[in-house]
C-alpha cells in the first residue's frame, strides 16, 4: 500500500495560518485600552446616574443595552460599541469604531442629536433622549429613553457617552 501526500500550496497554508492567528487574537474590545475605556464608562455612568450599568467591562460588551462612546474631537469618532450596538447598526467592530459618530444618524437628524449632546455636555448627564438613527444598510430605527453623559478624561481627551434602550 502506498500513501499519497498532497502538498498544500503555500498561499493556502498562509491563509490557514492567518485565520488561526485571527481566531487566537484577542477580541478588540478586550484590549487593555478598550477595557480601560469600558471601566471608565461603567464608573462614570454610576457617578452620573447612581446605578450600575453592568458588573464588568466584559459584561458591558455583551449587555442587552446599546452602548456607544465617542471622543471629544471637533468631529467625534466612535471609540466603543458593544455587541448590541454593532448588531443594531449592522456593522462589525472595525467599521463602527473609528467612524464619525454623526454618521449613526441621517443628515436631517444630526442637528437634534448635536443639541442633545451639547445639553449633556453642559449638564454632565441627561436622560430621556429619543431620536431616529440609521443602520449601515439604511434601516431606520427609533431610540427611546437614552441616557447621555460625559465620561471625563482618559489620556486628557474629553469623551461623551451615549447609551440607549431601543
Amino acid at each position: 500500500a502506498t500513501t499519497r501526500t498532497t502538498e498544500v500550496p503555500l498561499s493556502d497554508r498562509r491563509r490557514r495560518l492567518r485565520r488561526q492567528q485571527l481566531e487566537q487574537a484577542p477580541a478588540p474590545w478586550l484590549t487593555p485600552g478598550k477595557r480601560q475605556l469600558a471601566e471608565l464608562i461603567l464608573r462614570s455612568h454610576a457617578q452620573a446616574f447612581g446605578r450600575a450599568l453592568a458588573p464588568s467591562a466584559q459584561e458591558l460588551f455583551s449587555a442587552d443595552l446599546v452602548v456607544l462612546a465617542h471622543d471629544g474631537s471637533s468631529d467625534p469618532c466612535l471609540t466603543y460599541a458593544n455587541a448590541a450596538a454593532l448588531q443594531l447598526w449592522e456593522r462589525p467592530w472595525g467599521a463602527m469604531v473609528g467612524m464619525p459618530s454623526r454618521l449613526t444618524a441621517e443628515a436631517q437628524e444630526r442637528q437634534s442629536r448635536s443639541l442633545a449632546l451639547q445639553q449633556a455636555l453642559q449638564q454632565q448627564a441627561i436622560e430621556g433622549y429619543s431620536g431616529i438613527r440609521i443602520s449601515s444598510k439604511g434601516r431606520r430605527f427609533q431610540i427611546h429613553n437614552a441616557r447621555l453623559w460625559c465620561l471625563g478624561s482618559l489620556d486628557n481627551s474629553q469623551f461623551s457617552f451615549y447609551m440607549s434602550d431601543t
